[in-house]
């Protein structure tokens, strides 16, 4: 594996695109600092400039060359929950470009709790911008083989296995009072509140974060919620999640123990 994140961190200077695991889901990352390469994120994506990128860091040091704020309350937060699935939305400094923070005054970061994308931001010698590695809008890659089914011009992937969370981080805005959420995730408002107060009064910007569009992370098949078992249609080709332990027979795949995270 050190091998490969050597190729990897080395595709990442040359302005190349490289899927990587997180403890979340798989990113597709490029130089945070380097525009032309963070451009090439949106077009193998098909994402629209307009949704913002989170940048991902493997120290606070990287931290401090990204913001202007000099606010206690993140390092706070940083001491709790980094490196895990939290981003922070923070004023962003004049080194962020414009096409990460698609214009916004703020940058989305966070440090994965993944000893490898931590490795490979660290000998990429910059921090790495990086949306989940599929197509825009579609579901999350929580395994190198979704990235290759959907990602198939990607430059480089590193296969990690499995990610651990599977959904994206948590992510969150500082306030006078305390903290909104732009984005639930696997870290909760209880969680955060162990740190910080949740304002109330706080009204969520239409688009500040990635994630926050009407329509995101869709599934390719059609999901039906139902009551009762008069479904129309072929259990042979359908899963079923089921709460209740009924409607089983005759499904291709059938959840009925879902693990909370």
């Amino acid at each position: 594996m050190s091998r490969s994140i050597e190729i990897a961190a080395k595709y990442i200077r040359e302005g190349k695109l490289v899927a990587f695991p997180t403890e979340t889901v798989y990113g597709l990352g490029a130089n945070a600092f380097n525009p032309r390469a963070v451009a090439k994120i949106f077009e193998l994506k098909e994402r629209p400039f307009f949704d913002p990128l989170i940048v991902h860091i493997a120290q606070l040091t990287q931290l401090e060359t990204l913001i202007t704020t000099k606010d206690e309350r993140v390092y706070h937060l940083a001491e709790r929950f980094w490196p895990g699935p939290l981003t922070i939305v923070l004023p962003k400094s004049k080194l962020v470009p414009e096409i990460v923070s698609s214009g916004l005054p703020t940058v989305a970061i966070r440090m994965p709790a993944n000893d490898i994308a931590l490795e490979l931001i660290l000998q990429s010698d910059c921090p790495i911008a990086a949306p989940s590695a599929n197509k825009f809008g579609r579901i999350s890659p929580t395994s190198a083989a979704h990235v290759r089914k959907q990602l198939t011009s990607v430059d480089y992937i590193l296969d990690g296995g499995k990610t651990a969370v599977g959904i994206e981080s948590s992510i969150i805005q500082l306030t006078n009072i305390g903290f909104k959420i732009l984005r639930n995730g696997v870290i909760t408002q209880e969680d955060l509140e162990t740190i910080l107060p949740y304002d109330h009064t706080a009204c969520l910007d239409e688009i500040s974060a990635p994630g926050m569009m009407k329509s995101h992370y869709s599934p390719g098949k059609k999901f039906l919620i139902a009551y009762h078992s008069s479904l129309s249609l072929d259990k042979s080709k359908a899963g079923l999640i089921s709460f209740s332990g009924q409607l089983e027979p005759g499904y291709h795949k059938v959840i009925t123990q879902l693990s909370h995270l």
